[in-house]
């Protein structure tokens, strides 16, 4: 399995550009909407809805801007661990290393110590990043600039394995190096572009659920992008994978190992009119064959979101004694957008084409939560 573009599915009967039933172009959009850099760069970046074709390029282009801008003022350094033997004291004296090895017999020892590198993991990633996307773009000139970048960042001393996105999400920011975040964000986007196929490319990737599971976590958060960038200047405050506590009065020993947690895909909050909506967003078909008709919602589904409104109720929050809640999937056939009001608790149960024009998609999602504003 590789990493090249456009990604051919099975399920789309080998159709190219298409990953399931979505188109390629669809998914970089939800890429864009699920990115640090749409949240930092927000509404600079709405006009590329459009054609999201063109969506790596313009991605390239601000990457390979923000290398350069680091490039001129010198990129960050960070230290890493060193153990050598030296003539002379550095760092501290590693005992057990020195007497085994008889090395002060030959006028050394053994020394650990931290050393100042360009050679750092973000540097890396970086690099890596501009080397992905260059493989992406169809602006000859835009993939020769991030390889001349990348070759640049190579000569200066970046020239270690890049690490895994699992190690990146552990990297922090101080505030001695937050000029990185911008640069780092569009890294992550570029490399995120790169989209899963089997056919053959450059770099191994395992994908035991094949794409399902990595669009469906995709959508998610795409969708708390959106919302962030589009309400969060209208009042609204978007929390992504917030997570509810149980009101629990009493509890025996055991129960904290086996109580699942309750984890939220998107909360919206409006302190100035009192209003929370809770969505919980899947990739399913939102209805099934029910008993006695062709047609149900899936009420485990039901029960779930239900489970995060009403055990909320009573906590001291106002926002949550009357929220409302919504399950967003995406369309498979027919559209679906109903409400109901179960106990004081509007649920609306509504469904995105993903295979849509970009902009309607955009129009779909802000839909979703229209009516509620």
């Amino acid at each position: 399995m590789g990493l090249i573009a456009p990604p051919v599915s099975a399920e789309s009967g080998g159709t190219p550009g298409f990953v399931g039933r979505i188109p390629v172009r669809n998914l970089w959009l939800l890429m864009l909407y699920a990115s640090d850099l749409f949240r930092s760069g927000g509404t600079v970046h709405v006009e590329v809805e459009e054609s999201p074709d063109e969506l790596p390029d313009l991605v390239a282009e601000i990457l390979a801007h923000a290398v350069e801008t680091r490039l001129h003022r010198q990129l960050s350094l960070g230290y890493r661990s060193r153990e050598e033997w030296l003539s002379r004291v550095r760092g501290r004296i590693d005992v057990l290393t020195t007497e085994r090895r008889q090395l002060l017999d030959r006028g050394l020892v053994a020394c650990r110590f931290a050393e100042l590198t360009i050679d750092t993991p973000r540097n890396r990633f970086v690099r890596a990043a501009l080397d992905s996307v260059a493989r992406l773009v169809k602006k000859p000139a835009v993939a020769h600039r991030c390889r001349s970048l990348a070759a640049a960042m190579q000569a200066r001393g970046v020239a270690g394995q890049p690490p895994t996105r699992v190690q990146m999400s552990a990297d922090r920011f101080g505030r001695h190096d937050a000029d990185d975040q911008y640069m780092v964000a569009a890294a992550k986007l570029a490399y995120d572009l790169a989209l899963p196929t089997e056919s053959a490319g450059d770099n191994g990737l395992k994908m035991p659920s094949r794409e399902e599971a990595w669009v469906r976590r995709l959508f998610e958060r795409a969708v708390g992008g959106l919302y962030s960038v589009a309400l969060s200047p209208l009042g609204w405050h978007v929390r992504c994978g917030a997570m509810l506590q149980w009101q629990i009065s009493s509890k025996t020993d055991g129960i904290d190992d086996i109580l699942p947690a309750m984890r939220t895909d998107v909360i919206l909050d409006h302190s100035d009119s009192g209003r929370r909506i809770v969505i919980d967003t899947k990739f399913t078909s939102i209805v099934t064959a029910g008993w006695y008709r062709e047609q149900s919602l899936r009420s485990g589904y039901i029960y779930q979101i239900f489970a995060y409104l009403r055990s909320q109720v009573g906590c001291g929050d106002p926002l949550a004694d009357l929220a409302s809640g919504m399950l967003l999937h995406p369309s498979v056939g027919a559209m679906i957008d109903e409400t109901v009001v179960i106990q004081g608790h509007p649920l609306r149960f509504a469904t995105v084409d993903l295979a849509a024009r970009p902009a309607e998609i955009r129009a779909q999602l802000l839909r979703c939560v229209e009516t509620w504003r």
